[in-house]
């Protein structure tokens, strides 16, 4: 599996940010092409995502593991060699009300399979990087404006 990785410091306390991004039906308001999650239970969520040429694609995700304001754990389900697995860690800075946020995704086929999404227009890293950042804006403003990596018209104010 390769991994990627990025991070971003969000002005809100840990508390926060760790509890909206717990709530996987947030998670639409600011990943790129996730267009829609349906929480089945407390682990396992229904997520609907966009992908190139406007294809639908859904699969179920399950968290694995979750440490209060410090970790959560999830990943597809389905056969090993093709799931999709991240890991977000949460932790304080040096500034009160200062949280860092760290997301590391493993994605299956290795270099390979990054190489292919980059060529569809959908570099991992470059993704991760603009989720995060969107994050950021989300809690820090209350709205998003870094369209970069995101389905066409999703972030649009209307």
């Amino acid at each position: 599996m390769e991994s990627i990785e990025a991070t971003e410091v969000i002005q809100r306390p840990i508390e926060e940010v760790f509890e909206f991004y717990r709530d996987f039906t947030n998670l639409p308001r600011f990943l790129g092409d996730v267009m829609a999650v349906e929480q089945i239970d407390t682990a396992t969520s229904h997520w609907t995502i966009q992908g190139p040429l406007g294809v639908h694609v859904s699969w179920t995700v399950r968290v694995t593991e979750e440490r209060a304001n410090e970790l959560i754990c999830y990943e597809t389900v389905g056969p090993s060699a093709l799931k999709t697995r991240w890991e977000v860690y949460f932790s304080r800075t040096a500034n009160a009300g200062e949280t860092r946020v760290r997301e590391t995704m493993h994605t299956p086929f290795g270099g390979g399979g990054r190489a292919a999404l980059a060529l569809i227009g959908k570099p991992p890293s470059d993704e991760v990087s603009a989720n995060l950042h969107r994050l950021k804006e989300l809690l820090e403003t209350g709205r998003v404006t870094d369209t970069s990596h995101a389905v066409d018209g999703k972030f649009d104010r209307r």
